[in-house]
């Protein structure tokens, strides 16, 4: 039974031109306006958070949109003080919209004393006051387990097999879905087949921790435009080294679709200088002046594909709908032909 209240929207700083999109794209889905509640977080002098929400928001269906990006800590902890905002001023659900999950990658203990920073986050989340949490491709889907509320992880995949669908078209039975590693061979194996093309996986073998000491590509690649699948792309060393040997391996082009473009430290420049036709990414993390500029780096808009999630939750219908290629085409319509 749908919600007697609207369902509104408020954001932290992290990624606004986000929030803002998304607005948008759920005032169209409605038929009204939807806007971002009246809020100012801000820092005192002492870089301490400040919150305050001037509209009313007693028993309205409120929805943070703070992904938890770089500066990881600060952001976090406005999504955390805004919760904590909401929920002492009595609104009767919150849901947690939380593009890019920092630190997912702190998932499990790789070794002894170290943390399961991953956990710890959840806790945070959870302890805050979030009655639920929207995501997207999480680093690690056990951390869906972390909670002891309801987490919606949705995937890029179904959106990225619409873009490689329209930008290679009369291409698709040249194009090879890779995997930068063993660990993310299930990621690359759903676009694999959302777009009926072959599989190939490149093994790293590490020394230490962040330096890669060779690869190996299992499959044949030879005559084949080679793309790179995976969720984050942080220093871009990795994805930037595997390009290289795509092409000695006989691959023709290579190009990459990231979910997360964290892009940190020296990763653009690499990027650009790279072998790589091209970098495609997602918006949940905002992209940089840098980003933007890049000729070779793409964004590929998720407003569209949270807004509906955002109208799904609300409406209490299903949001594992935004899975199926027959849902989305409509929600992506006019961005994307296919064929």
């Amino acid at each position: 039974m749908p919600a007697i209240t609207e369902p509104k929207l408020i954001s932290g700083n992290a990624n606004l031109s986000l929030a803002k999109s998304i607005a948008r794209r759920m005032s169209m889905h409605r038929g009204m306006s939807v806007n971002l509640v009246d809020a100012r977080v801000e820092r005192f002098n002492d870089q301490e958070i400040f919150v305050e929400v001037f509209e009313n928001v007693r028993g309205e269906d409120m929805y943070v949109i703070q992904p938890t990006s770089n500066p990881a800590n600060d952001n976090l902890m406005e999504l955390l003080i805004m919760v904590d905002a909401l929920r002492r001023s009595s609104a009767a659900r919150i849901t947690a919209v939380i593009p890019y999950f920092g630190y997912a990658r702190q998932d499990r203990r790789a070794k002894a004393r170290t943390p399961i920073s991953a956990k710890l986050v959840s806790n945070l989340i959870e302890t805050s006051g979030v009655d639920r949490v929207l995501t997207l491709d999480l680093h690690a889907a056990q951390i869906q387990g972390f909670f002891d509320i309801p987490v919606d992880n949705l995937y890029a995949s179904p959106v990225f097999a619409l873009d490689i669908e329209h930008h290679f078209k009369g291409q698709m039975e040249d194009l090879m879905i890779v995997s930068p590693d063993v660990g993310g061979v299930a990621r690359a194996r759903e676009l694999a087949k959302r777009i009926n093309a072959p599989l190939s996986i490149v093994d790293k073998r590490r020394e230490k921790a962040g330096e890669v000491a060779g690869m190996t590509v299992i499959g044949d690649v030879r005559g084949r435009k080679c793309i790179i699948v995976d969720d984050i792309c942080d220093t871009a060393g990795t994805l930037c080294k595997a390009a290289e040997v795509l092409l000695e391996n006989g691959a023709t082009e290579v190009h990459s679709y990231i979910t997360h473009g964290v892009l940190s430290g020296p990763a653009v420049e690499r990027v650009q200088n790279s072998v790589m036709k091209s970098l495609v990414i997602t918006d949940s993390i905002e992209p940089t002046d840098r980003v933007k500029s890049a000729s070779n780096i793409r964004i590929v808009p998720t407003a569209p594909i949270f807004a509906q999630a955002i109208l799904n939750i609300w409406n209490g219908t299903s949001v594992s709908s935004l899975f199926e290629t027959e849902t989305l085409v409509p929600i992506y319509e006019g961005m994307y032909q296919r064929g």
